[in-house]
C-alpha cells in the first residue's frame, strides 16, 4: 500500500501563504502517476472537508468553493510529491491538513474527488494555524 507523508504546516498570519507537501512512496508495482491525491482538512469540532484533489494521471484538479482562487494543488512526478499552495490564508483555514491517495482514480464529478471515502491511504496530518 502506498504511504503518504505531509509536511509544511505551521503558524502564519491572516493574508499569508504556506505550501504543504505530500510525499508518496511504496507504490508496489504501480507508479505515482497511477494515483489520485487529495487534501482534506479537519478543524476542531468540525467535520472533515475535502479542499483540493488531483489526478496525477491526467492533471485534472478540483477545489472546494471555500478555497477556490486561493489554493492551488499540483504534482511533481519526478519527486513523487503533491503540493498545496495556500495563499491569502484566513483564520477559518486553521485545521489539520491530511493528504490521502487512491489508485486509478475515477473522478466523475467534484464530489467524488473531494470525498474522503474515495481514498485508501492516509498520512498523519500537518497542522496549519492562521492567526488574525
Amino acid at each position: 500500500e502506498v504511504q503518504v507523508v505531509e509536511s509544511g504546516g505551521g503558524l502564519v498570519q491572516a493574508g499569508g501563504s504556506l505550501r504543504l507537501s505530500c510525499a508518496a512512496s511504496g507504490f508496489a508495482g504501480f507508479s505515482f502517476d497511477d494515483y489520485g491525491i487529495t487534501w482534506v482538512r479537519q478543524a476542531p469540532g468540525k467535520e472533515r472537508e475535502g479542499v483540493a484533489c488531483i489526478s496525477v494521471t491526467d492533471g485534472t484538479t478540483y477545489y472546494a468553493d471555500s478555497v477556490k482562487g486561493r489554493f492551488t494543488i499540483s504534482s511533481d512526478s519526478a519527486k513523487n510529491t503533491v503540493y498545496l499552495q495556500m495563499n491569502t490564508l484566513k483564520p477559518e483555514d486553521t485545521a489539520v491538513y491530511y493528504c490521502a491517495a487512491t489508485l486509478f482514480p475515477v473522478y466523475s464529478e467534484t464530489d467524488v474527488c473531494l470525498s474522503a471515502q474515495t481514498y485508501d491511504s492516509w498520512g498523519q496530518g500537518t497542522r496549519v494555524t492562521v492567526s488574525s
